[in-house]
Parts: C-alpha cells; sequence; structure tokens
C-alpha cells in the first residue's frame, strides 16, 4: 500500500464514525419534526375537516341547520379527551374548549337559534387572543414558550438552552419576541370580531365554510409574516 492510499484509508476510517454520529444525532430531531407534522395534521382534520364535512354532508342529508352544527361541534369532544389522555393531565385550554361547546349548546337550544353555535368559536379565539396578549406581562410572553417544541426539534434540548439565554442578554431579541406576540394576539382578537359580524350578517349555511376560509387565510397570512419577520431580524433557526 502507497502512502497516498494509507491517507485515504486512514481519512476514510475516521470520517465513516463522524457520519455515524452526525446521522445519529440528527435522528431524534427528524422523529420530532415528524411527531409534530403528525399532530399538526390530526389538528386540521378534527378541528376543521370532520366538522366542516359533516356540517355540509348533514345538510346535504337533509338534516338541519342547528342539528348540523351541533353534530359539527360534538366531533372535538373525541380530540379534546384524546389529547387529556395523551398528556395525562387536564389543560386548561381543553376544558375551557369542552365548556364552549356544551354552553353553546344549550343555550342553542334555549334560543333555537344555530347562530348562537355559530359565535361559539369567537368566544375560544377571543380568550386565547387575550391571554396571548396577557402573556407580554410575564417573564416568557407566548411567543417564547410556543416556540420551545420548534426550537428543540431543530437544535435539541442543549440549542434550546441557548436560545432561551438570549432572553436575558439581548433586549433586542426580547423586543422581537414581544412584537411577535402582540401580532399573534391582535389576529387572534380580530378573527373573533369577524366571526361575530359573519355570524349575523351571513346566510347560516354559508357561514361555516366562509369562517374556516377567513381563519385559515389569516393564519396563513400570520405564519408567512412571522416566518418574514423573525428570518429579517435574524432569529429564524
Amino acid at each position: 500500500m502507497t502512502t497516498a492510499d494509507t491517507g485515504e484509508h486512514t481519512m476514510a476510517t475516521h470520517q465513516a464514525p463522524q457520519t455515524d454520529t452526525d446521522e445519529a444525532a440528527a435522528a431524534p430531531a427528524r422523529r420530532r419534526t415528524a411527531a409534530l407534522r403528525r399532530r399538526l395534521a390530526a389538528q386540521l382534520l378534527f378541528e376543521l375537516v370532520l366538522p366542516l364535512g359533516s356540517y355540509y354532508g348533514l345538510r346535504a342529508a337533509g338534516a338541519g341547520q342547528w342539528l348540523s352544527m351541533v353534530v359539527g361541534g360534538l366531533l372535538l369532544l373525541p380530540w379534546i379527551a384524546y389529547g387529556i389522555v395523551r398528556q395525562r393531565r387536564v389543560e386548561a385550554m381543553a376544558v375551557f374548549t369542552l365548556s364552549l361547546v356544551v354552553v353553546g349548546t344549550l343555550l342553542s337550544v334555549i334560543t333555537g337559534s344555530p347562530r348562537v353555535l355559530m359565535i361559539r368559536d369567537s368566544w375560544l379565539t377571543a380568550a386565547i387572543g387575550l391571554w396571548v396578549l396577557g402573556t407580554l406581562l410575564t417573564r416568557r410572553p407566548f411567543i417564547m414558550t410556543a416556540s420551545r417544541g420548534i426550537v428543540i426539534a431543530k437544535v435539541g434540548e442543549a440549542g434550546l438552552v441557548e436560545w432561551e439565554a438570549r432572553w436575558d442578554a439581548e433586549p433586542t431579541f426580547r423586543h422581537h419576541l414581544r412584537l411577535v406576540t402582540a401580532v399573534w394576539g391582535a389576529v387572534f382578537l380580530l378573527d373573533a370580531v369577524l366571526r361575530v359580524v359573519l355570524a349575523y350578517t351571513i346566510p347560516v349555511d354559508s357561514f361555516p365554510l366562509t369562517s374556516t376560509v377567513l381563519w385559515l387565510v389569516m393564519l396563513g397570512g400570520l405564519l408567512g409574516w412571522h416566518n418574514w419577520y423573525i428570518t429579517r431580524h435574524g432569529m429564524k433557526l
């Protein structure tokens, strides 16, 4: 074996373990990312597709507006129960969502109006918006805590520690996170207001699709702005 062959063999020997180590380190991140995507897909199915599909499916089968809307709301219950069982704890948001379904249904029974059910989600998005804005008064605003799972998926636990340390060391970092949090809260409140307006200005059968499209457009715009903002200011991992 020549000197060159020996050198190449030595480099290959050192590179192979390094490659294996990199692959092993990247595997958990890929698993976390895949798990996050599965959860988002499940949320889309249970919170948007099934309620919307059930409403228009029942209406096409001849069911009334009230019954069709109630069934759509009740389809959220298995998803809420699954979340409680999976996390082995009862979260405040899950209880709040469940209470909205129950209270909205009872009020609609009393009034006989499906429009009462239509504004149910407005209370939820309004509460979320107020809560998000309320976190601006705390040490950890909404975006700071909501981003933890994404940060871990991209850079791991050690990277999360470094990322969170920037909060104490960089005033500019804190400013950007607070601003992004404020925008998220404002968009949720705007969605709540627009849902109420739609509930009392458009036909009942048009509301489920219109409100869903509205939310998807607003959410898409919010996520697009969010990505642009954190990229522009060097906060994207």
